[in-house]
């Protein structure tokens, strides 16, 4: 039997991306990270789920919304009190700046934690950690889970699962660890990237610097690492 999963993308509408504002403008950063989104609610769908973008804004976007202007934690967790989540109805939560991400990333991390694992049950929360300490994704079947956002959320989430005595799976994806957040995150773009926002940064100018033997991006005179 086939267990429906909502799939929940939080978005930034009116101040996205703002760590990138050495390299680009207001203007710049809202439209990267709407391209960005682009290419998380493709891969979603493309998964076989549909997504419900979670956004501080009303977009002008064909989509499932929830609009909530509250910051990201209390956000989700109003989604997550509501939805009730369990193993018959589990939540993802897929963050909208993984622009790596592919639709087998994505279906990986819904489908792994449903697998009967070696203790015989399968997972209450499932983890796709970030390469700098954050939660990327999660997949919610415990009702009580509620986030922690803030700073290194990997070791608070683990920490909050181990409370609530919650089995936990991991998802080590390069793909879904990659959230594009600083200027040196671009070049990871530009490398393996092929949506909408590798697109949007070729078209603005940005390209590989490697002239001094590390991977970077250059747009135009100014070169970030």
């Amino acid at each position: 039997m086939s267990v429906s999963l909502q799939v929940v993308v939080p978005f930034a509408a009116e101040r996205p991306k703002t760590r990138l504002g050495g390299v680009l403008s207001a203007a710049e950063r809202r439209a990267f990270a709407d391209a960005m989104l682009t290419d998380v609610l493709a891969a979603v769908t493309a998964a076989g789920h549909e997504p419900t973008v979670l956004t501080t804004a009303p977009l002008d976007r064909d989509v499932p919304q929830i609009v909530d202007e509250r910051p990201l934690g209390a956000a989700v967790d109003a989604v997550l009190a509501d939805a009730e989540p369990d193993h018959d109805r589990p939540l993802a939560v897929v963050m909208a700046d993984l622009a790596l991400a592919t639709p087998t990333a994505i279906r990986r991390l819904t489908t792994v934690g449903g697998e009967t694992s070696e203790t015989g049950a399968a997972a209450d929360l499932v983890f796709a950690p970030g390469l700098g300490g954050g939660t990327n994704a999660v997949v919610v079947r415990e009702p009580q889970f509620r986030t922690a956002y803030h700073g290194a959320s990997i070791a608070d989430h683990r920490r909050v699962a181990a409370e609530l005595g919650a089995r936990v799976r991991e998802v080590d994806s390069r793909r879904l660890a990659t959230d594009i957040d600083t200027p040196d995150d671009l070049a990871e773009l530009l490398l393996h990237g092929d949506g909408a926002a590798h697109d949007w940064l070729v078209d603005a100018g940005f390209e590989l610097d490697t002239d001094d033997g590390r991977v970077g991006v250059t747009r135009e005179s100014a070169t970030h690492r």
